[in-house]
């Protein structure tokens, strides 16, 4: 999933940073002193897989939070606004997180204990987390009783069919691709043929596909076996959709809410209030609690500023926090040696790696001389120490994170951790020998605060190599819209990634296979190679996960080091704090942030 443009298992690409610096040392941030044992036993844990829950498992009401009373405002202090409510076209992590208060799927993560660690895939909307019996070819659910759309309609098997029959539609092209390549059997962007137009012209998916027998159930008829459906149903993009309520493109502003909260007002880059959605019932949602009776959501809200607030613990950001804002920088290594400040902070590792995209569809980077030289002379420092230095990230090798099986900590084909600064000698003799030197080199950057200090210190370290470096802003709101057009203006951007599901298979395909290139998709470097296309084929059907590992890291590593279409950064971890009156802070590990589902006003 991409991060805030974030993404994490089955819910959540990454932008932001704060203090710029233009060189530095290897290190790449301050010597911290944080926990580094205890975020390497975190990314541990996190690799494990997830069980799947039964019926038991998936009755409502969600355990009581300790300590939790009903009532009052909560302040929610956002650096990005939201371009997606539309659960289909929500696929970064801002949305998702929110995703987790105003809409619901067949499925989802139930917390199982009071400090995010721990969790089961439960059946959501479903009665449990899905039945099987052939292995996962055939996956039946049952809706439960008494679930309903904000508008009191009764949820029913129709709304599902039309839920899974709409991802097919044209204009659905920013969410995941999972469930309808599989319903296709077929890779890349070739599951549109299934249903060309969705549901909108009156054609359906075939029983024999889909199948909802009476109201209440729904059966999905793969050719290949899918165990991971649970997982993937869990993600935010594959919430239900009303069918009457449906307003194709106008759905993205005005979604009909299934979960606690609907969306009273929206004002783009400035302002959002939720409130209680009186159509839902508790006693059917074993994830979720509505102990907040609003939430006050006020964007443009930048790193520094939010933390500024949130320190000073006074008025109503007391009962003040963001959902997705990080510690700022000059502030994240006070936070977190304050003692007085332990009560009010969670952190924890993500499951995100940055990278630098380098498009494939621009004539000059298909030189492969050209990308190998960026690659040497990247600059990691700065975008690390924007973030605050190690307690915020580590320097990447590959693209597969610490949190997810298969990494390889000993890969480091550029030499990043050892020159996070770059190697700008290296990559310089690279040019002149193809004869390169001063091209135009055009980077699209996050028009952030943080984003033009790293871009600014991150084009320094190129222009030492020998390239003409045009930096480009984008705007923070359309960021992952912008650089997932086919024809855009940028050589070069950087993204970052968290798997869907703790396995490879949630980073590799949906992001480096050729066949998914599309307005919108999340190929984004739009590299198209065979023998990365064949690769994810092959892989794709070994069913044993530690031998599916084992090749996904030999795949991540072709990637790297022979394709050159993108450079990884950094391995993210995350620090946020809160005002002193909000209660059932937990950093969760699924989300990778603050838990929205659980908290409460003391």
């Amino acid at each position: 999933m991409s991060r805030g443009g974030r993404h994490a298992y089955g819910a959540l690409s990454v932008l932001a940073a704060g203090a710029l610096v233009l060189t530095g040392c290897s290190k790449g941030g301050s010597d911290s002193g944080g926990n580094d044992k205890q975020d390497k036993q975190n990314a541990k844990r996190q690799q494990a897989s997830i069980k799947f829950g039964d019926a038991s498992d998936s009755t409502g009401p969600a355990a009581d939070v300790p300590g939790a009373k009903a009532g009052g405002t909560m302040e929610v202090l956002q650096r990005d606004s939201y371009a997606h409510f539309d659960p289909a076209q929500i696929y970064v992590s801002d949305e998702m997180s929110l995703g987790q208060l105003i809409h619901r799927g067949l499925t989802g993560y139930k917390s199982t204990s009071d400090d995010g660690s721990k969790h089961e895939v439960v059946g959501d909307l479903a009665t449990d987390s899905g039945t099987t019996t052939d292995g996962g070819k055939t996956w039946k659910y049952t809706l439960k009783d008494g679930i309903k759309f904000q508008d009191g309609t009764p949820i029913t098997s129709k709304d599902v069919r039309h839920s899974v029959e709409r991802l097919f539609a044209p204009f659905i092209n920013q969410g995941p691709t999972y469930l309808q390549q599989w319903l296709a059997d077929t890779p890349g962007t070739a599951y549109r043929k299934l249903l060309k137009d969705g549901p909108y012209k009156g054609k359906h998916l075939p029983d024999s596909v889909l199948e909802t027998p009476d109201a209440k159930t729904i059966v999905f008829h793969f050719k290949n076996p899918h165990p991971d459906l649970p997982y993937a149903l869990a993600m935010v993009g594959y919430a239900v959709v009303s069918d009457k309520g449906d307003t194709k493109q106008k759905y993205d502003r005005a979604p009909l809410a299934t979960g606690p909260y609907k969306i009273q007002s929206f004002k783009s880059g400035k302002s959002m209030v939720l409130v209680k959605n009186t159509n839902w019932d508790p006693k059917t949602d074993p994830i979720r609690h509505q102990y907040v009776d609003r939430f006050n959501f006020t964007f443009n809200q930048q790193f520094e500023t939010s933390t500024k607030a949130l320190l000073a613990d006074s008025g109503a950001d007391q009962a003040g926090l963001s959902l997705n804002n990080q510690v700022d920088a000059g502030n994240l290594s006070r936070v977190l040696r304050d003692p007085k400040m332990k009560s009010r902070t969670v952190s924890g590792y993500q499951p995100y790696v940055g990278q630098m995209n380098i498009n494939m569809s621009h004539p000059a980077m298909k030189d492969k001389a050209v990308r190998e030289a960026i690659a040497y002379a990247l600059p990691v420092t700065p975008f690390v120490r924007a973030y605050g230095g190690t307690d915020a990230m580590e320097v990447a090798g590959g693209l597969i994170s610490p949190t997810v099986s298969g990494y390889d900590p000993s890969f480091d084909p550029w030499g990043k951790k050892k020159k996070p600064a770059g190697d700008p000698a290296k990559a310089k003799a690279l040019l002149k020998q193809a004869g390169k030197l001063n091209m135009k080199l055009t980077f699209g950057y996050i028009n952030t605060p943080e984003g033009q200090q790293y871009s600014t210190a991150m084009a320094a370290g190129l222009k030492k190599a020998g390239f003409d470096v045009q930096r480009q802003e984008i705007p923070a709101e359309t960021f992952y819209d912008q650089v997932s057009k086919l024809n855009n203006n940028y050589d070069i951007f950087h993204t970052a990634w968290g798997a869907d599901w703790p396995s490879p298979s949630t980073v590799i395909p949906p992001l480096y296979d050729g066949r998914v290139i599309a307005d919108g998709a999340q190929n984004y470097s739009q590299i198209n190679d065979p023998k990365i296309n064949s690769e994810i084929d092959r892989i794709n059907k070994i069913t044993d996960p530690v031998k599916s590992a084992a090749e996904w890291e030999k795949l991540d590593q072709y990637i790297v080091k022979d394709s050159v279409n993108v450079v990884p950064t950094a391995y993210y971890k995350q620090t946020q704090i809160a005002g002193s009156k909000v209660g059932g802070l937990v950093y969760d590990d699924v989300i990778g942030g603050i838990d929205p589902r659980r908290l409460y006003i003391k």
